[in-house]
């Protein structure tokens, strides 16, 4: 997620390797806090859906088993202590918990999470083109990232905004929309749950790690 982070890899003895809920939202905000657009006691709360591979075996034998009876859209966590919420936390360098709202539909894998911000309250409130540049110049400077900014645009909607789209790959797309008149910005990661997961990442950090032998 930072420029070092590889080298820091590759250089260390043990790796902490994350869960595959958290990534998207660490993506927007350590990078967004760092630059001081965004304040570490931000209120954050974060949506998403995965795909039921995310949940294991027996959940994968439990849709696969009911087909199309399935839930097509099923929120969990509703204890609101998801087991991931310490790391979002502690890497997104947040100084409070965040809220985390998941939830699972029927297909195999794919994922997506997003971050809506009331920023009215802010002392100096950020355009949508500001997050948005913050973004694109903290990943662009990753020589080699696999994390890409997509352009900012003003649309109701768009087909890039599916949780299947990066299946099978350690892609993941960030997304800004914003409206700067009511002071509210929409965050959206959209990632694969296994290629950008707890799996994916511990591939990418063991031959990270290799390399350094």
């Amino acid at each position: 997620m930072d420029k070092a982070q590889s080298d820091a890899i590759r250089n260390a003895r043990r790796v902490a390797n994350p869960g595959c809920w958290p990534q998207g939202s660490i993506a927007f905000l350590r990078p967004l806090i760092g630059a001081g657009l965004l304040p570490a006691d931000l209120p954050v709360t974060v949506n998403g859906i995965s795909g039921y591979s995310g949940g294991g075996r027996t959940m994968i034998e439990d849709y696969e088993a009911r087909g199309a009876d399935a839930p097509s859209f099923m929120p969990y966590g509703l204890t609101l202590n998801h087991k991931h919420l310490p790391e979002l936390q502690t890497y997104a360098r947040l100084a409070g918990t965040p809220l985390m709202q998941p939830a699972v539909g029927n297909f195999a894998q794919g994922m997506l999470t997003a971050l809506p911000l009331q920023l009215g309250h802010l002392d100096r409130v950020p355009s949508g083109a500001e997050l948005h540049t913050a973004l694109a110049d903290h990943y662009g400077a990753i020589e080699g990232g696999v994390v890409k900014v997509a352009p900012l645009a003003s649309i109701e909607r768009t087909p890039d905004i599916d949780p299947e789209t990066h299946n099978d790959t350690n892609t993941m797309t960030l997304h800004v929309f914003a409206n700067d008149a009511r002071a509210q910005a929409l965050l959206v990661a959209v990632y694969d749950n296994l290629g950008k997961g707890a799996s994916g990442a511990a591939v990418q950090n063991m031959d990270l790690m290799l390399e350094g032998l």
